[in-house]
């Protein structure tokens, strides 16, 4: 009875072991036991792009400015028309001093008293270039002063024209305190006031601008790109743009400028780069737009692809964990190609629909 009781034991000892072993081997294996977790290699389209980030702006926007002095009187147009060229802007009347109205008139009355002099000294030396009192030489001389003197009597009116009445004709020219538009476009920014001084526009100084103005049927978007990137960038490539505050809108363009000299951008490395915008699918853009662009670099259609996240980096080589059909796992050594930051393309090493194991995730320590 004893060694019954014995041999019982024995034997349900030995399965209670057995059964240990084979949960042992089950959980090593990566059998599917309801805790392993697996992505099934699939086919899809994968993406290698570049991130831009910047804005949407004219390609040719213009300051426009004033060539007299004065302050601005009248104004013609307001931020948001659309102008032609040769339309009136503004009116910049001038505002002289006194001072300046006085010098402008004692000019005027001193040319008059140097030319009533010149044109009679011609007259006596006429009379004595007769008797041969006067050589040719000097009486030439003194008709070229008084040339000289109707010129110098002609602007000083042109100026005291233009301060007291702010318009004056120069030969065929006229100038006048009116400022026009130098293209057709929009006005993107009016900077100045009714009231408001203009200082004008010379060769020593910049002068007082006016208005700014663009033609908006010509966009592109200027950003940059970290300097990461752009070693695979090449002008031509085609890009897609995000608008911020139109989200449903699709741009299209294209790389048309990379610069070649990277600019610090907090404490970043960047390169700025231009996009001309080819397609804008009746979407309606504004100078100023905060935008993303994707610069495609590489597409691939169908390409066999996992997570990027399943797969283990060391040097050159990649790895994942691969889950047979006997619930039995193996590690394999893959060769991957494109990437989207998320997916990666398979190039060999993996067959579409085998499943790959999620890797358990870290511990926070």
């Amino acid at each position: 009875m004893k060694r019954r009781t014995k041999v019982v034991l024995g034997v349900l000892g030995l399965a209670v072991v057995l059964a240990g072993v084979g949960v042992v081997r089950s959980k090593a294996d990566g059998s599917a036991d309801g805790t392993t977790k697996t992505v099934s290699v699939t086919r899809g389209q994968i993406v290698e792009k570049a991130l831009a980030v910047g804005t949407i702006e004219p390609r040719v926007e213009i300051s426009v400015k004033s060539q007299i002095s004065g302050v601005v009187g009248r104004l013609y147009a307001d931020v948001g028309d659309l102008v032609r060229a040769g339309d009136p802007l503004l009116e910049v009347k001038p505002n002289p001093t006194p001072l300046e109205l006085a010098d402008a008139r004692r000019q005027v009355e001193l040319r008059h008293i140097e030319l009533d002099n010149l044109k009679r000294d011609i007259t006596r030396q006429s009379s004595l270039k007769q008797q041969g009192l006067v050589s040719e030489r000097e009486y030439e001389l003194t008709q070229q002063r008084y040339a000289e003197s109707q010129v110098q009597l002609t602007m000083a009116q042109e100026r005291l024209g233009l301060l007291e009445e702010g318009k004056v004709n120069v030969a065929t020219d006229r100038i006048e305190t009116v400022v026009r538009s130098p293209i057709t476009g929009f006005i993107l920014e009016k900077t100045v006031q009714i009231g408001d001084p203009v200082v004008p526009l010379t060769t020593y100084q910049e002068g007082t601008v006016l208005m700014t103005m663009a033609e908006m049927k010509d966009l592109l978007f200027r950003g940059t790109v970290d300097e990461i990137d752009v070693g695979k960038l090449h002008e031509g490539m085609p890009v897609t743009i995000k608008i911020g505050a139109i989200p449903e809108a699709k741009i299209e363009g294209i790389l048309s400028k990379i610069s070649l000299k990277a600019k610090k951008q907090e404490s970043a490395t960047v390169f700025p780069v231009e996009i001309s915008l080819v397609e804008m699918h009746g979407s309606q853009l504004r100078a100023g737009y905060s935008a993303n662009a994707d610069i495609i670099i590489a597409k691939q259609d169908s390409a066999l692809m996992i997570p990027e996240r399943l797969v283990t980096f060391a040097g050159d080589s990649a790895t994942v964990t691969v889950l047979l059909p006997d619930g039995r796992t193996e590690k394999r050594t893959i060769k991957t190609g494109l990437s989207d930051a998320l997916n990666v393309e398979v190039v060999s090493g993996l067959r579409d629909g085998e499943k790959v194991v999620e890797p358990p995730p870290r511990e926070i320590k």
